[in-house]
């Protein structure tokens, strides 16, 4: 299925199972490419895009979001530079979220903008970063505090590629699916909470999950109001995240902050959800430390944050709040 982006530019996104032997054909790769991997990722994959390449060039960084700074930043344009590439040349991001925001960020700032193509291989990355064109590096412990918004010319997504993934990375990354769900599309929500064969099931979530993100991102690509719904979880989340040095995944960190700002049914639906796929329910983040890292959150401004709050599967309100309100959430209570 080819899912077109309406932002500008505009782009498409083909979700198709062995799409990844298509490339050649499906991004303009008649020229230097850089691809941007990273050591987790099956080296074959890096390796097949860039003998489509004219002039293929591949970049290895370490596995993790610990990669994801302005340390790789640096190493990866000075490489660039190194080999002469041009504004005509593009980057091909092939991994996770950290892969396709490292090498959005660095196509937004190269010469002041190459081409960007996106290759999401991980769950997480499929159903959440592989659009909308957010693009970050983490600094001084923060998370995706300098960046840029910068739109992929195409992003090609291949649910063969989950193959190689452990069940702990497919589950943390099925979060941001539900997560999805749960605020924007009951029906997606049902079908991950009743699905019994998550292999056969993923292509139907990952197209349900995107279908959400494309309507949020077309009437809203620069965060100022309604795509603030694609925050759900994650205030709290993010800070569990950081507070806990990056030992628990992203999604699962996102997985326990949604449980802070839901209530009633919708939290216990979502409560069970994380108890099917075995993911984290709890974290032994200290309550300062949570309100410290939120203070320094991207989303928070003048002491006051925008929080994504569900009390119905399917639907949302988002409501500005001082910062200090947290606690009651962090505590258990309600606003």
């Amino acid at each position: 299925m080819i899912i077109r982006v309406e932002t500008n530019p505009a782009y498409d996104v083909l979700v198709e199972r062995g799409s990844l032997s298509e490339v050649g054909s499906i991004f303009n790769l008649n020229r230097k490419v850089l691809v941007l991997t990273d050591s987790g990722v099956p080296a074959e994959y890096a390796q097949y895009v860039a003998s489509k390449a004219k002039e293929g060039h591949i970049f290895i960084i370490p596995q993790g979001e610990a990669s994801k700074n302005l340390d790789s930043f640096k190493s990866v344009i000075a490489y660039m530079l190194d080999h002469e590439f041009s504004r005509k040349d593009c980057v091909v991001a092939v991994g996770g979220g950290v892969c396709g925001d490292l090498a959005g960020f660095i196509s937004a700032c190269y010469m002041r903008g190459i081409e960007f193509y996106n290759i999401p291989t991980t769950l997480i990355s499929m159903v959440d970063s592989s659009i909308g064109g957010k693009t970050a590096v983490d600094l001084e412990g923060y998370k995706n505090v300098v960046g840029a918004f910068y739109q992929p010319s195409a992003v090609l997504i291949d649910p063969n590629t989950l193959k190689t993934l452990d069940e702990r990375q497919i589950h943390a990354g099925l979060v941001e699916a539900f997560k999805m769900g749960a605020t924007c599309d009951k029906d997606l929500f049902e079908l991950i909470e009743k699905s019994n064969d998550l292999e056969g099931d993923i292509e139907s979530i990952i197209i349900g999950a995107l279908n959400i993100k494309k309507r949020v991102v077309e009437q809203d690509t620069k965060e100022a109001g309604l795509r603030k719904v694609l925050n759900f979880g994650h205030t709290v989340g993010h800070a569990i995240e950081s507070g806990a040095n990056l030992t628990l995944l992203h999604g699962e960190c996102v997985g326990i902050g949604m449980l802070y700002v839901s209530k009633g049914d919708a939290k216990e639906r979502i409560r069970s959800l994380l108890k099917k796929y075995s993911l984290p329910q709890s974290h032994k983040v200290e309550e300062e430390a949570l309100m410290e890292l939120m203070a320094r959150d991207k989303k928070t401004s003048n002491r006051n944050v925008d929080v994504v709050l569900v009390e119905e599967i399917g639907s949302f309100e988002i409501r500005n709040i001082p910062l200090e309100d947290m606690r009651k959430l962090l505590k258990g209570e309600w606003l």
